[in-house]
């Protein structure tokens, strides 16, 4: 409790610290500095509950965002979002059609068309402001189309190469998803799931857990981005998908392979039917 915390708080003197004092300091580091849940409830942020569905959230974090998500995405990743997206490519070798998951602004769609410029590519999104962006910077592709549309519940007509979904696997079920996928899948074709991870690495986890707190705290000053930078954090140190999508395609059948990226910070999980 925070009352017994303050009644039982030692004077502190700039001068240096006691042997006492240390361990104090150091809790309220860890507690109030990487978590702060006490700082953010004073500015009126609203605490994600793990019962809540992660994907409840994704309006919540993404409505009338569409127009900034692609300079955020960038900053927020520290420009490792392009590194990611052309490691997302380097899997995909081959095809004739593709389909591009919660495709939101069309980033890794446009690389894909422009990678397979002969290609038909399909591109789906849950959230209409995103699709409407993504439509007015794809002017210049002739091969692209878009969907609204859930990607657990889509349902089409064609079969595709390879299926792509980046930043998508933490908000769905693995099952549903897996198997829709699969529904959707030439023989032989292949699911590229990509996401955010929690590092295991404890050094790497620290310098991710501090620059998570960090956008935690850009995201009270944002309006439009506050639910997602604060939310986000929370959600990803949860995510348990890439165990669960890996256990989700060997049940289906699927040849898994995964890859972790940028120390553990993501990781590309791979489902060759």
């Amino acid at each position: 409790m925070i009352c017994s915390s303050v009644s039982s708080r030692r004077e502190f003197h700039p001068g240096g610290c006691s042997h006492s004092q240390c361990p104090f300091l150091i809790s309220i580091i860890r507690s109030e500095f990487f978590h702060l849940p006490l700082f953010f409830k004073l500015l009126g942020a609203r605490y994600i509950m793990l019962a809540e569905s992660a994907k409840n959230l994704v309006p919540k974090f993404f409505d009338e965002t569409g127009t900034t998500y692609d300079g955020v995405v960038s900053y927020g990743t520290l420009g490792k979002d392009k590194y990611w997206k052309r490691k997302i490519l380097e899997q995909i070798s081959d095809g004739d059609s593709f389909l591009d998951l919660a495709c939101g602004t069309g980033i890794l769609t446009r690389e894909i068309a422009e990678k397979f410029p002969s290609a038909k590519i399909v591109g789906i999104d849950i959230t209409e402001s995103y699709l409407d962006v993504a439509k007015q910077n794809s002017n210049s592709f002739d091969n692209i189309s878009f969907i609204l549309d859930d990607a657990e519940e889509f349902k089409l007509d064609s079969k595709f190469d390879c299926i792509t979904a980046s930043y998508l696997p933490k908000y769905c079920d693995p099952e549903i998803l897996v198997k829709n996928c699969i529904t959707h899948l030439k023989p032989g074709g292949k699911i590229i799931l990509h996401d955010f991870t929690y590092p295991k690495n404890l050094v790497v986890r620290g310098l991710w857990n501090f620059f998570l707190t960090f956008l935690r705290l850009v995201g009270c000053f944002i309006p439009s981005w506050k639910d997602a930078l604060i939310g986000l954090p929370k959600l990803i140190r949860r995510t348990k998908w890439l165990d669960s999508y890996s256990d989700a395609m060997k049940k289906s059948g699927l040849k898994v392979s995964h890859q972790y990226l940028t120390y553990g910070a993501s990781a590309i999980l791979t489902g060759t039917k």
